[in-house]
């Protein structure tokens, strides 16, 4: 049984319909992604999941129970980390942590969870001299003290530096190891890629695609590019009589077979077989920033 249901999604602001018929289903244990260009309805969809917007039509129920209805229920089951989250400069790591848990019918052991995310030496720190990535496993730890069975995270390592960011990615798993489903909000595609068990792409408002990140790539194109530059003349007609070989053209000093299945062991036998050495080999495979591409018809970055 999904653990949050979206059915046929509906958000307007004025004449805008910023989310226009959105509906998924995301199981338990999952890493779910919503993936998207900045404006395309991603936190918005997100927002009415955690009943901080009221849709304009549409159904949600997360661990069964209705969005739009009983929201304290909802509260006790759902940690959200927001986009744009701030508390007060002063306020220090632990008195955030204990109000929060004190909203909770059931907290976790707050000091155990900023251990694990490496804040125990900012127990006293107040809030304004935390550095970045500090305020985002704050935000994080803040998301995850009411016990919740679902953790919304919305953009959680936007803004952070790559080693941060990583580590951001590390802490995602151990949550989900733990046995918290999570909705992951990004736009980062090694994000996606990395984490998400499942994607929803969404471009402006709508649900163009639900698949997993190797689906939604397999479905726009699985084949393979291989470049290599041969150290002796290659009849074309070596390499395109395989089976796995689509295409065999030249650029400049170097080959580009395109091909499918197979096709990289397929082409380096053939040139071992006629004594021919590939050198500066490289291959180049579909990535999920092409599936983007070719679903919405634009890079996500540039978008």
């Amino acid at each position: 049984m999904a653990i949050i249901e979206v059915n046929d999604l509906v958000k307007r602001y004025g004449e805008h319909t910023a989310v226009n018929g959105v509906s998924f289903a995301v199981e338990p244990g999952e890493i779910f992604g919503i993936l998207g260009p900045n404006g395309a309805g991603k936190t918005t969809t997100v927002e009415c999941i955690e009943a901080l917007r009221e849709p304009d039509g549409g159904a949600i129920t997360v661990c069964g129970i209705d969005a739009r209805g009983d929201t304290g229920e909802l509260r006790q089951v759902l940690g959200a980390q927001l986009q744009e989250s701030e508390l007060p400069d002063k306020l220090r790591v632990g008195e955030a942590m204990e109000l929060y848990s004190s909203f909770y019918r059931d907290p976790a052991d707050w000091r155990e969870l900023i251990e694990t995310l490496n804040l125990t030496a900012k127990l006293n720190a107040p809030f304004g001299k935390l550095s970045g990535g500090q305020k985002q496993r704050l935000s994080i730890a803040l998301a995850l003290v009411g016990n919740p069975r679902v953790a919304v995270l919305d953009e959680v390592t936007t803004g952070l530096d790559p080693q941060a960011r990583r580590d951001a990615w590390d802490l995602i798993e151990r949550i989900r190891d733990r046995g918290v489903t999570i909705l992951l909000v990004t736009h980062f595609m090694e994000e996606a890629e990395r984490l998400c068990d499942r994607l929803a792409v969404i471009d402006a408002g709508r649900l163009v695609a639900l698949d997993t990140p190797a689906g939604l790539v397999a479905r726009v194109d699985e084949r393979q590019r291989i470049r290599f530059r041969p150290s002796a003349p290659v009849d074309h007609r070596l390499l395109t009589a395989l089976p796995e070989v689509t295409t065999v053209e030249r650029a400049g000093h170097q080959l580009v077979v395109t091909g499918t299945g197979n096709v990289l062991l397929a082409v380096t036998t053939v040139l071992a077989r006629n004594q021919v050495t590939a050198g500066d080999l490289r291959v180049d495979q579909t990535t999920l920033d092409d599936a983007f591409v070719a679903l919405t018809g634009r890079r996500l970055l540039d978008a």
